[in-house]
């Protein structure tokens, strides 16, 4: 019997690992995401400006 209660703590170590690694991706990808989302909106806002003044001459 303590073999099987050694292998589910082993087996619960490896899964709260797991879970806490995509987690961190997680949180890693929504950072990078986030990141993304403000350099295209800056870089759109620049074009739309650009193309603006292109108008306006």
């Amino acid at each position: 019997m303590d073999d099987r209660a050694q292998i589910s703590a082993e087996l619960l170590i490896i899964l709260a690992a797991m879970a806490a690694l995509a987690l961190f991706l997680i949180d890693q990808l929504n950072t990078t995401a986030t990141e993304m989302n403000e350099t295209y909106s800056t870089k759109i806002s620049e074009i739309e400006k650009k193309i603006e003044n292109m108008g306006s001459e």
